[in-house]
């Protein structure tokens, strides 16, 4: 893998990644003229002991359809519209200009709860330059790549010494938010361990002291003996709709034996979780024979330096839909209690994408 640091005319860093070396003139594009000035910051939820970030600014970020929609009049350049320049590169990784964490610092205000400076960092990653693909079209070896290039970036992002956790996630499809359809993920690095990893991080610790194993390994030798509900199954990874899963059409895909983070991957494993990957997003595109929307969210260990041997990354698949027509959309008991309710089960869903042949490429 080859990369190329640059900087763009706003300031913001961007890195490009292929597997040739690139040309040193490359110059990295910005649609915008006035540097980032805008900063989060964060208050304190009391009731829930949980950080809660605020960016107001957001408001004004690239969005489609209504171009018009500037209410911050952020300048943009006409003689570079895109974000991305050309030239032969692979993926690209670039800061966000909407940043939720990270960005100029300034002084967070006085309230009646505790507040902070957002510390953090937030990227957006380009899966590639073909603005019609997606992430599940891509060469087996293009996925690799992708690969690779998340653990590089867990691995800068680690070094900094102010990132508590590195989540590389992708929101696919207008039902589940997304502003901009060209394949694209983000990586959000956090100053603290979000509640959702702490909580699964809680559970895996207590897990692995009592049990001397992972609690998702020991899942997946389970899964793997029970056979009704995996997608792939390789030598090193598999993709499976969990027994307990809380989402229909909800699928994990990992390796078999327990890994902390992209950067501790073998060379066999990550190109077989690419093949495992591939064969769950061809299996959903072919199910609806239409791109399927969802939250795809990596799970690693924290980055502090520790060795967290009960940590097994691996990726959860968030689907929108309940049935062929009806978008779920989170119920009460869901957002207020989070206690989910599933009225669809996983061997159901499972049998679905099971029947569906897709070939590997």
């Amino acid at each position: 893998m080859y990369s190329l640091d640059l900087t763009k005319p706003d300031g913001r860093k961007m890195t490009l990644y292929g597997r040739r070396p690139f040309d040193s003139q490359t110059a990295a594009p910005s649609p915008f003229v006035e540097p980032l000035n805008a900063s989060p910051h964060l208050r304190w939820h009391p009731l829930r002991g949980e950080w809660v970030t605020y960016a107001a600014y957001r408001q004004g970020r690239t969005f489609l359809p209504p171009p018009e929609y500037n209410p911050l009049g952020v300048t943009i350049d006409p003689a570079h519209p895109t974000e991305v320049p050309a030239g032969d590169w692979d993926v690209a990784v670039f800061d966000n200009r909407f940043p939720s964490l990270g960005g100029p610092s300034a002084e967070p205000p006085s309230l009646i709860v505790p507040t902070a400076r957002a510390v953090g960092h937030c990227e957006v990653v380009v899966f590639t330059q073909n603005a019609g693909a997606s992430l599940g079209v891509l060469p087996l070896a293009h996925i690799e790549l992708l690969m690779q290039v998340w653990g590089e970036r867990t691995a800068r992002l680690a070094q900094r010494g102010d990132i508590a956790y590195v989540l590389p996630f992708e929101n696919r499809g207008a039902e589940v938010g997304v502003t901009l359809h060209h394949p694209h993920g983000q990586i959000y690095a956090y100053p603290v361990v979000p509640p959702v990893p702490a909580g699964m991080q809680q559970e895996a610790q207590r897990y692995h002291a009592d049990k001397g194993s992972g609690i998702l390994q020991n899942l997946i030798t389970a899964e793997r003996s029970a056979r009704v509900r995996m997608l792939y199954e390789g030598d090193h990874a598999v993709a499976f709709v969990p027994v307990c899963a809380r989402y229909p059409y909800e699928v994990w895909v990992a390796p078999i034996e327990p890994v902390e983070n992209f950067i501790q991957l073998t060379g066999e494993q990550r190109a077989d979780l690419a093949r495992a990957l591939k064969t769950v997003l061809l299996k959903y595109d072919g199910l609806w024979q239409r791109p399927f929307p969802y939250l795809m969210a990596w799970y690693q260990a924290p980055t502090d330096g520790e060795a967290h041997p009960e940590s097994h990354l691996h990726a959860e698949f968030y689907p929108p839909y309940r049935t062929w027509d009806r978008i779920k959309y989170l119920a009460g008991t869901e957002i207020a209690a989070g206690f989910f309710a599933m009225d669809a089960l996983p061997e159901e869903k499972a049998r679905e994408l099971q029947q569906i042949e897709v070939t590997l490429e």
